[in-house]
């Protein structure tokens, strides 16, 4: 295995739980429609492709210009409102700056757009872990597709097998597998388990990230292993 030069992380769902705050934006759209509310079980199942086609999904039989007034109703209120609700992960602080330790450049690359992602970055602390942040407006496509993740490979100067993905759903691990980096599914978050089937690994909690091989290279000498896992 080539050392790991370069980790790739999405955001929702991986490194944060923002369901809470995007249920009650989908609430409010959805209520300017005479729409009934509905719970986060439902808006799980909406989220991973962008605000819009959450927007279209969330307003069933909607015509393209009233998704785009609720577009910008979704977004104003998502924005205000960030980080009322939405936390990150257990361990995800703590396991970033271990992983920052080892040199390693982290970037963030998120279907949510750039504006966004750096705002609830920044308001819960975590945003001094990533060298960049990546979103749905930073290239012209999405995941799953794998140009964005090829995009950043192309910035950094990095092969592909000195990159690792990881991620909580499909999008995610269609996006790594289809750049040729090793992806990390991350069976916690929003996506069905079924979805990580083709990943290289999965992992229960983020701290488990540290127990993978990609770490246990020459990019770590043993000397700061020790002091990291101590």
């Amino acid at each position: 295995m080539a050392p790991t030069r370069l980790l790739i992380f999405d955001l929702d769902g991986t490194l944060i739980d923002s369901l809470p705050d995007l249920t009650d934006a989908t609430n409010l759209i959805r209520s300017n429609y005479d729409l009934p509310e509905i719970g986060i079980p439902e808006v799980r199942k909406l989220v991973g492709q962008g605000a819009r086609n959450l927007v279209e999904r969330a307003l069933p039989g909607s015509t393209a210009a009233q998704v785009d007034q609720a577009l910008g109703v979704f977004l104003d209120y998502n924005l205000a409102h960030i980080a009322d609700k939405t936390r990150p992960y257990p361990g995800v602080p703590e396991t970033l700056r271990k992983l920052k330790g080892f040199g390693i450049p982290m970037v963030v690359l998120s279907n949510k757009n750039v504006a966004l992602c750096k705002e609830v970055l920044a308001k819960l602390g975590l945003g001094d872990a990533f060298a960049e942040v990546f979103g749905a407006d930073s290239f012209p496509y999405r995941k799953p597709s794998p140009e964005p993740v090829l995009a950043v490979l192309r910035q950094y100067k990095i092969e592909a097998a000195e990159c690792v993905m990881v991620g909580d759903s499909i999008n995610d691990i269609a996006a790594g597998l289809g750049a040729g980096v090793f992806t990390v599914g991350c069976s916690y978050g929003y996506g069905e388990v079924s979805e990580l089937a083709g990943a290289h690994y999965q992992v229960s909690d983020f701290q488990s990230l540290l127990n993978l091989p990609f770490f246990n290279t020459k990019t770590v000498s043993d000397e700061k292993k020790l002091k990291l896992f101590s």
